[in-house]
């Protein structure tokens, strides 16, 4: 598959006091970065700027990177200088990304996250990318039936500009279980296949089922008790097997006295984010409302987490040489225009030092591009040489849905 990285790996690569007053001089450090470290893609980053976002960066698990300032719209000439700088890198572009709640309740709020997206939409199309990745979202104040209808109303219209634009919108599947200081899991309405179907039969009805797919990121499922190849399997029997299109390489490890002490709903109660009976409004102590997930997992850059093999069983940390070869066997995809996007969130590793950071994530990318390869060795031989001669594979492997 197509290797990339997501440039908000490294948000802090270009000093925001330099480019905030040159809005496209953090595209082409980063362009370079990934030179460097052996990234033959990147997955550019948009969000709205600290002065404009609704949510303070002290309140975030994972700060969020505008790479790409779009405070003003992204023109033909900034288009021309991005398009140079991957020219003499030799850089290209997987997609763009925007990962940002579109159902969110306050209509002001609402409209400018919109805004941004088309923003990103039009950006997409000038730097001749095809997709753009982000989330659904939900409006927290709603059941999530509502939120369906809600969905209908205000975000199949962003799917009708994605389309008119030539793009797809790929959705991310993370569940935000901290993105408010609520009890509230599902943040993310789009969070597993059963949803993804109830979504695409919506977009279906309204003209849009080909923009609406699926950044599929294994950390997730992990997080939620499920594995790649049951999810694949799923979506095979459901007949939706071409939903994925894109796929996040970021991992989870599960911390098993974690979830002896809070099951897999995580810390309910005394996390911090609350004063009593009213929730803070001191955004390092919103922050806290991340302890839903925070204390019974991690994630993990590919390569970093131990090999684990009873683990991988458990479901408690990503099998990376069954997950790419269950994308092969399972999903509808072509492997060779299919990206595999490294997504760093490592907390212990997640340093902004250049230096530090640069041999770290090259051993990431190099682990990735091995397992694929592995993989589409794996399967070449078991599902193409073997068969020709009418050799027999040997084993049983691992089991969808196997308890």
């Amino acid at each position: 598959m197509r290797l990339s990285i997501l440039t908000a790996a490294l948000q802090e690569l270009t000093p925001r006091e330099r480019r905030d007053a040159d809005p496209d001089l953090g595209v082409e450090e980063w362009l370079e970065f990934a030179r460097q470290i052996g990234a033959p893609n990147i997955e550019l980053s948009a969000a709205l700027h600290p002065t404009e976002s609704d949510v303070p960066a002290a309140a975030l698990l994972d700060p969020v990177a505008n790479t790409l300032d779009l405070r003003e719209p992204f023109s033909a000439a900034r288009a021309a200088r991005v398009r140079r700088a991957m020219q003499s890198t030799r850089v290209g572009l997987s997609d763009l990304a925007y990962f940002d709640n579109m159902l969110a309740a306050d209509e002001s709020v609402r409209h400018r996250k919109h805004e941004l997206m088309r923003r990103v939409f039009d950006a997409a199309v000038l730097l001749g990318a095809d997709a753009v990745a982000g989330f659904v979202g939900r409006n927290p104040g709603l059941r999530l039936d509502a939120n369906l209808v809600m969905f209908e109303e205000v975000f199949v219209p962003l799917l009708k500009e994605a389309k008119a634009r030539g793009l797809t919108y790929r959705v991310e599947q993370c569940p935000m279980p901290g993105w408010t200081i609520g009890d509230t899991w599902h943040n993310n309405i789009a969070y597993a296949p059963g949803p993804w179907i109830a979504l695409h039969r919506i977009c279906e009805r309204h003209g849009v089922g080909d923009q609406f797919r699926i950044h599929y990121d294994p950390s997730h499922a992990i997080l939620m008790g499920q594995d790649s190849r049951s999810v694949f399997q799923y979506l095979k029997d459901a007949g939706y097997d071409f939903l994925i299109t894109g796929f996040h390489v970021k991992g989870q490890v599960i911390d098993s006295r974690g979830i002896s002490a809070w099951g897999y709903g995580g810390q309910t109660m005394q996390r911090g984010d609350w004063r009593g009976a009213a929730p803070s409004t001191d955004p390092v102590e919103q922050r806290h409302a991340w302890k839903k997930q925070t204390v019974f997992c991690e994630h993990e850059l590919p390569g970093t987490a131990r090999h684990d093999p009873l683990a991988y069983l458990q479901n408690r940390t990503v099998d990376w040489l069954d997950h790419q070869l269950a994308a092969r066997e399972l999903l509808r995809i072509d492997p060779e225009k299919t990206f595999l996007v490294v997504e760093h969130e490592y907390p212990k590793a997640r340093v902004q030092d250049k230096s530090r950071l640069a041999p770290i994530l090259s051993a990431s990318l190099a682990f990735t591009r091995a397992i694929d390869e592995a993989a589409a060795a794996m399967y070449a031989l078991q599902h193409e040489v073997l068969p020709a001669q009418g050799i027999a594979v040997q084993g049983i492997g691992r089991e969808a849905y196997r308890s």
